[in-house]
């Protein structure tokens, strides 16, 4: 294979001439004549047994070309833009073979390449990181939460039915005296005012006690299913039990049975330790996301569509992996929808082009810092997989390309190089507002503290940020 001339036909697209030397073209025929020989019957031979110049004598001199070409082409295109120095980022096309025959073959053809990319600001770019202080009120909420979580249902003997209780009860609905399909249940279970019931059924619930017998009224929306909609309706309801969830004790013992600690204190540390950790990397990576959208949009290309359909391709083969790890494959997935490829694929379009400059604006970063993983890097990042996947060593790093990982890990350094050099500002807490009333309180004090006493109020002012920390230890 020769490479006979590589140029630049239009914006990322060049052409290729490609020639295949008689003697390659020849042993790629001869090959394709032993593959097929054995499928073609010749008169006065035996099936497979014909030799091949009566075989082309037959069917005539190029009939083993197209099976030759189509083994070869693989190659010797692979072996072009190698030697074109081209980055391709599609298949080749408007393949054209102006000769094939005794002499050989050329091809002449179109490829895609990665476009060129001016890079924008990168270093010393502006972000603001939001505070991860915890309030007591969200170490408050999370108890809560954990409360909620191992709370019991107790039934209820001595009232009647209120908003929020869970009842059981058996239901038939009637429309004009007669009962309608899916109407009726036995021992159903339904937490009043939660909605789950069309409008003013779980009204007409509450104030009845266990063993209530009776009827409740209702209209079926307008916009009910065919059959129902905006009829009136009686459902005859039995009450069989009011059940209210009960909440346990927040005390030593309940801690000892939720957790790994001993005490409310201990949780209560805990809880904020966690929610601050939590606070700290979502606000890294708010930062981290800001920081490279920055950096994508700051890059001068004009990226070829087909990067960005590839990129497509990539998100939806991963969304696919996914459904199917929940035993959901995809095409079930788009039925159960009512949606078609046509569409998850524009849902994915916008992402997919930010993550394709992105992309290009990383490896132009990689490229202009001399961005490189060391060995000690790339052995550490090995073992990382190796003890994730439970696996040996040596079958990870046959499992996943040198190349590859090389390439994840630039990119990470780029991006931490690209977070190192930004400008990064604190959020200052939001200030508390003062109600017209509290300011008038605060301007008539003013007004009546004697002057001479002005200074030990300004000493008393100074020791707030000693009330803070004791608000702060009290949480």
């Amino acid at each position: 294979m020769s490479l006979k001339s590589s140029e630049k036909v239009e914006t990322n697209v060049w052409q290729l001439e490609i020639s295949i030397d008689a003697d390659r073209f020849e042993k790629a025929v001869n090959d394709a004549f032993l593959k097929q020989r054995k499928n073609i019957t010749v008169h006065g031979f035996r099936k497979g047994k014909a030799p091949r110049s009566f075989i082309e004598k037959i069917y005539g001199e190029g009939v083993f070309y197209e099976d030759a070409l189509e083994a070869l082409y693989p190659d010797v295109v692979e072996e072009a833009i190698r030697e074109a120095a081209l980055e391709v980022v599609d298949t080749p096309f408007d393949l054209e073979v102006p000769e094939m025959g005794k002499n050989g073959v050329t091809l002449k053809l179109k490829v895609t390449v990665k476009p060129e990319v001016k890079l924008g600001k990168y270093k010393g770019l502006k972000a603001t990181r939001k505070p991860s202080k915890v309030s007591a009120d969200e170490v408050k909420a999370q108890l809560d939460r954990m409360l909620e979580q191992n709370a019991r249902m107790v039934t209820v003997e001595d009232r009647a039915a209120q908003n929020g209780d869970e009842v059981v009860m058996d239901f038939e609905g009637f429309v004009d005296g007669k009962p309608f399909e899916g109407g009726k249940a036995e021992g159903y279970e339904l937490t009043l005012g939660s909605g789950q019931f069309i409008p003013g059924f779980e009204d007409q619930i509450v104030g009845h006690k266990n063993g209530d017998e009776f009827d409740v009224n209702v209209k079926f929306p307008e916009d009910y299913h065919e059959g129902l909609s905006g009829k009136d309706a009686v459902f005859k309801i039995k009450l069989h039990e009011i059940k209210v969830k009960e909440l346990p004790t927040l005390d030593d013992e309940f801690v000892k049975d939720v957790s790994d600690k001993d005490t409310v204190d201990a949780l209560k540390k805990s809880i904020k330790a966690d929610l601050e950790e939590a606070k700290k990397t979502a606000a890294l990576d708010e930062v981290r996301n800001t920081l490279l959208e920055a950096v994508a949009e700051g890059i001068e290309a004009e990226i070829p569509q087909a990067m960005v359909e590839r990129k497509i391709d990539s998100n939806i083969d991963e969304f696919a992996y996914r459904l199917q790890s929940q035993g959901l494959d995809f095409k079930t997935y788009l039925k159960y929808t009512g949606q078609d490829e046509a569409k998850i694929r524009d849902t994915y379009r916008e992402n997919a082009e930010k993550q394709v400059k992105l992309d290009l604006a990383l490896e132009k970063i990689i490229e202009a810092e001399k961005i490189e993983p060391s060995d000690e890097e790339m052995e550490a990042e090995y073992k990382k997989f190796a003890e994730t996947y439970n696996m040996e060593l040596d079958a990870v790093k046959k499992a996943i390309s040198a190349d590859g990982l090389r390439s994840e890990l630039a990119s990470r350094k780029a991006i931490d190089f690209i977070v190192d050099n930004a400008v990064i500002t604190e959020e200052k807490p939001a200030a508390k507002k003062v109600t017209a009333k509290k300011a008038a309180d605060a301007d008539e004090k003013a007004e009546k503290k004697p002057a001479a006493k002005k200074p030990a109020a300004k000493k008393t002012a100074a020791k707030k940020p000693a009330a803070k920390k004791a608000e702060e230890k009290s949480e």
